[in-house]
């Protein structure tokens, strides 16, 4: 794979053997990101879970306290006071049976999360195959499937993520974006390694945490103590 001239620059900043402390890693993080545009910072956490089991499935979502400095398309899939509802919070599009058809035979994804209402996943559940492997698809354990779903869009624009597991045992997610600083990425660090130990399934063995990488969107990636971690 081809690295350019400004990754060559930045890896040589880096100790690959290393395992960084959380402050350090994220103060080279941001001198490592040296593109025109505002990189996004991205978390990547290996654990020792195996996804293969349900009793060891490692899922939730949290609203990130400074947010992803990404603005999220909401379409919300309501009726009625529901549909109301989900306009006054600010979602992008709402419809039901309009936007699931839109979905269907227009192959339409402009949008970067559905939020719906528990009644209307019968509709939805017929798109499962086509919303699935694209991550799209509501879910209750990551609250995007609510009653309360004026609620669950405000908290959508104001940079809740999802974390899960995927094949290989590794949550990937974004913390923010360069121009963040380091105190701003920090916290949001924090709040999501918190969920992600707190969410340790009963039937985890040994060490949960096996290696925590952060890295820019166009940089290497910098390995952080996860023993320190918890």
């Amino acid at each position: 794979m081809f690295k350019g001239k400004k990754y060559k620059e930045s890896a040589k900043l880096i100790e690959s053997s290393k395992l960084y402390d959380t402050n350090e890693a994220i103060d080279l993080v941001l001198k490592t990101a040296k593109s025109k545009f505002d990189e996004t910072i991205e978390l990547h956490v290996r654990l020792g879970v195996d996804s293969r089991h349900a009793d060891q499935q490692v899922r939730g979502a949290i609203v990130l306290p400074n947010g992803t400095g990404k603005t999220v398309r909401v379409l919300a899939i309501a009726k009625d006071d529901k549909a109301d509802e989900a306009r006054a919070a600010g979602a992008d599009y709402v419809g039901d049976q309009d936007m699931i058809d839109k979905i269907q035979h227009e192959n339409w994804f402009d949008y970067d999360v559905i939020i719906t209402t528990p009644n209307m996943m019968g509709l939805l559940g017929r798109l499962g195959r086509v919303l699935g492997p694209k991550g799209l698809m509501p879910n209750p354990k990551s609250g995007t499937v609510t009653m309360d779903i004026g609620r669950a869009i405000k908290e959508a624009k104001a940079g809740k993520i999802e974390y899960r597991l995927d094949k290989t045992n590794i949550i990937h997610c974004p913390i923010g974006k360069a121009s963040f600083g380091t105190e701003k990425l920090t916290e949001n660090f924090t709040t999501l390694m918190d969920a992600i130990i707190k969410a340790k399934p009963a039937a985890a063995k040994g060490q949960y945490i096996k290696s925590c990488v952060i890295a820019s969107t166009m940089g290497p990636g910098i390995k952080i103590n996860a023993a320190r971690l918890g």
